[in-house]
């Protein structure tokens, strides 16, 4: 919950979205807990998408933690959550720029299409151009 609460309020400070006004939930299939920070920006594009009624394209992969700045931070094992995603047939991962940038350097085999972002702002604008 406090997790939640601190995506909404850099969504409203660093993004100017109004959701003082909203409810919003968050529901996990199969009721599992989430407490792992690397679902931060998954869960305020989830939101973002909702509140702009945006569909985000279903093999679009957002993995990063959320600073209180809006900043995208970088996660623990990266690559193997990215090589998860790729077997998942998963298309494209938006993330940490310099994590994805070292990732493209060291792994030229890849296919699935690696997009790296410094903030949350940049995340937003890639689903509004791309979905």
């Amino acid at each position: 919950m406090n997790r939640l609460s601190m995506i909404l309020a850099v969504l409203e400070k660093r993004c100017h979205i109004n959701l003082g006004t909203q409810d919003v939930y968050i529901n996990v299939i199969g009721g599992i807990r989430i407490d792992e920070p690397a679902v931060d920006l998954a869960v305020a594009m989830a939101i973002v998408s909702s509140y702009k009624n945006i569909v985000i394209d279903n093999k679009t992969v957002f993995i990063g933690e959320v600073g209180l700045t809006g900043e995208i931070r970088s996660i623990n094992q990266f690559e193997k959550r990215v090589k998860e995603v790729e077997k998942m047939g998963y298309q494209k991962i938006i993330g940490n720029c310099k994590q994805i940038e070292n990732l493209k350097k060291e792994n030229t085999s890849m296919t699935i299409q690696l997009v790296g972002i410094g903030t949350i702002e940049q995340a937003i604008n890639q689903i509004i151009e791309n979905g």
